[in-house]
Order: structure tokens, then C-alpha cells, then sequence
């Protein structure tokens, strides 16, 4: 048996933030607790929202005590704040790190016993669904207005955990360009890149089936024809890459990821690596390393990433494709070629065990030993 979670709605295409008001209205919401980054605060981006809202007759309350890399700290700042706040709905708007923040607030507000944090870690089968949450994304990558997971950094320890639970998908998504409209080039190209990477682990991993493959495969296709555009800023590229990411969402939310984000977490925890910089970094040398668990499959992601004449190619003529097609889209958006200057020879031990103990290796196609992401690790220096 397979299981499949979705948003309740979800609303796509430019103004789409006007329906966020008629939304908490139909819904009968009062009061919003606003879960938005201190930067897109400065820049008035999340203004648009709370315009929105005022407009609409939703009171609210703003919360921008949230890091690129949301840390357990920060989780517990907001959930007093909610308290505090009146708040009956939570409006999260920015990327991975705000809607992952809003995430865990609206679990713990609705599951008490799970204050720590850090209990949340992996699959956990909470009671409660969370407080309910309108999800507005601002960079086109972590799909996380879609998803059941979230991440969270325990600075105490140097390492990040997933957390995996069906109650904590926002009931709404409002994926609207306009608001990604402000993304910079690097920005658009790791959030991208981090989008491809989800589509393609989504697509190889070991809980993959019919259903997931169709969303992998159109998210591939999409991203691989429009992330070029958005990193030169064209309305066309923007459109297409806020719609392949949340395709790519609906997939891996609901079958799983691999070792490609399991090696990347640790970066972030340790080094502050941002996420789609470490994901596109590492996702060709472990392809390489996959290929011999993944059948014809990188066969139809070579098809999709545009490379013509796959069906005439052997098994390790389009594998070969696969991997370069990757290799030059990153390449292309200015993504780095390797983890020269970001990891340390001392730390590769340590990072190939917090990859091992990552929720997202076990759906990995090849089952990896320590050794292995040590090397693979290795590899990239």
C-alpha cells in the first residue's frame, strides 16, 4: 500500500497571494501569527502579504526570529510568541527555513508533549494535526509548502535532523512568481538546483512508484527548461521553476529522498553551507556512485533534462548522459564544482556519520556504508 499527502488547495500563477485573505476568511481565521526571514522583512517583500491580509480584515501578528538554518532555539522562541500571540492560523512566507520554522511551531503548539524539539526527529507519529498553516513560498527549491518534512539544526550537537509527519503540510499553498520575483542569481540558482535535486532523488529512491515518477519526471522536465531563464531573470523562467519545485514536492514528500541531501545536511550544520549549493555540489558524484541500483531510470531523467537521442545510447552511454546533463546545468547557473573551501579533511569522519544517521539515507537506491560517503566526501575536495 502506498500513501499519498497533499495540501488541502493550493493556488498557482501571478496575484495568486490575493486568495491567502479569502482563504483565512473561509476558514474563519481571525488572527495570523506571520512566520517570515528578517530579510525579506527589510526588502518588504513580506509587506505584500500583510497587506493581504490587513486588506482582508486578518489581524496578525509577525515572528522574524528565524536563521537560514532554523535552529531549535528559534523553534522555541516562536512557539511562546504564538502563545502569546492569539493567533488561530499561521501565515509562513519566505523559503524552507520560514515554512520549516512554522512547521514545527504549529506541530508543538497542537502537540505539547513535543516542546524539546528534538523529539520530533524522523517519523514521528504525532496526535494533533498542526495549527493550520497558509503556506507562501519565495524561492523557487525547498517545496516545503507541500511537503510533510521539515528541518531543523541543533547547534549543540553540529547537526541538522528531518523531521517527517503528515499532520505538519500546510492546508494551504500559495505559490505566486511575483513573490519569488526578488530572488537573487545565486539564490535562484542553489534554491534550483536544490529543486532538481529533489526530482531526482525523489525519482531513483527505494519508496518510488508509478504516481511519484510522474510528478519526478515533469518537475525534471520543467526545472531543466526554465532554471537557466529564472537565473537571467525572465518572467518565463520564474513561472516555470515556482511550478517544477512544487511538482517535484508532491513527489519526494511522499516517497522519500536519499544520501545526496543526507551528505548535504551535515554542511549546513557545520559550515552554514547553504542548502541547494551543497545539494547541486554533491548530487552528479553520487548519481555516478547510484547508477548501478537505478535499471533504465537514468535513461528517461537524460530524456527529460532534454538530451536527444537516449533510445540509441547503451546503459552506460545514458547514464553517462544523465549525470553530464547535471553536471552542466549546475555548471551554468554558476553552482561550484566542488566542496574545495567549504569541508575540512578533519571533519570528513564526522560529516559521513551524521550522513548515515540523516532520515533520508535509508531511501537511498544503494544501501552506502560510512566508508562510502567518506569517499564520496573525498571526492569533492
Amino acid at each position: 500500500m502506498n500513501r499519498f499527502v497533499l495540501n488541502e488547495t493550493s493556488y498557482h500563477g501571478a496575484g495568486a497571494i490575493a486568495a491567502i485573505a479569502t482563504e483565512a476568511q473561509a476558514r474563519g481565521f481571525k488572527k495570523a501569527f506571520v512566520c517570515s526571514d528578517p530579510d525579506l522583512v527589510k526588502f518588504h517583500v513580506t509587506d505584500k502579504v500583510l497587506k493581504v491580509l490587513a486588506d482582508g480584515g486578518i489581524a496578525y501578528e509577525l515572528y522574524s526570529d528565524i536563521k537560514p538554518n532554523p535552529t531549535i532555539e528559534n523553534v522555541q522562541t516562536g512557539v511562546a510568541a504564538f502563545k502569546k500571540s492569539g493567533a488561530d492560523c499561521i501565515v509562513a512566507i519566505g523559503g524552507g527555513s520560514s515554512m520549516d520554522t512554522a512547521k514545527a511551531i504549529g506541530i508543538i503548539i497542537a502537540n505539547p508533549e513535543h516542546e524539546d524539539v528534538r523529539s520530533l526527529e524522523g517519523a514521528v507519529q504525532t496526535k494533533h494535526p498542526s495549527v493550520p498553516i497558509i503556506a507562501v513560498p519565495t524561492t523557487a527549491g525547498t517545496a516545503a509548502e507541500v511537503t510533510i518534512n521539515y528541518v531543523i539544526t541543533d547547534v549543540e550537537k553540529n547537526r541538522k535532523f528531518v523531521c517527517v509527519d503528515p499532520h505538519d503540510i500546510p492546508v494551504v499553498a500559495v505559490v505566486d512568481p511575483e513573490m519569488m520575483s526578488t530572488m537573487p542569481k545565486g539564490l535562484t540558482a542553489a534554491t534550483g538546483m536544490d529543486a532538481l535535486t529533489h526530482a531526482i532523488e525523489g525519482y531513483i529512491t527505494k519508496g518510488a512508484w508509478e504516481l511519484s515518477d510522474m510528478f519526478h519526471l515533469k518537475a525534471i522536465e520543467i526545472i531543466s527548461r526554465s532554471l537557466r531563464g529564472a537565473v537571467a531573470g525572465t518572467a518565463e523562467g520564474r513561472e516555470g521553476m515556482a511550478l517544477g519545485q512544487y511538482v517535484a514536492g508532491m513527489g519526494f514528500s511522499n516517497v522519500g529522498l536519499g544520501i545526496v541531501h543526507s551528505m548535504a545536511h551535515p554542511l549546513g550544520a557545520l559550515y552554514d553551507t547553504p542548502h541547494g549549493v551543497a545539494n547541486a555540489i554533491i548530487l552528479p558524484t553520487v548519481m555516478e556512485y547510484n547508477a548501478p541500483a537505478t535499471g533504465e531510470k537514468y535513461r528517461e531523467i537524460a530524456r527529460a533534462m532534454g538530451v536527444k537521442g537516449v533510445d540509441d545510447m547503451t546503459q552506460e552511454q545514458y547514464r553517462a548522459a544523465a549525470v553530464d546533463a547535471v553536471r552542466q546545468l549546475s555548471h551554468d547557473v554558476g553552482i561550484p564544482a566542488d566542496l574545495k573551501g567549504i569541508v575540512k579533511e578533519e571533519d570528513i569522519d564526522f560529516l559521513a556519520q551524521s550522513a548515515m544517521d540523516d532520515a533520508c539515507r535509508p531511501g537511498n537506491p544503494k544501501d552506502p556504508t560510512k566508508a562510502d560517503i567518506a569517499a564520496l566526501y573525498r571526492s569533492l575536495l
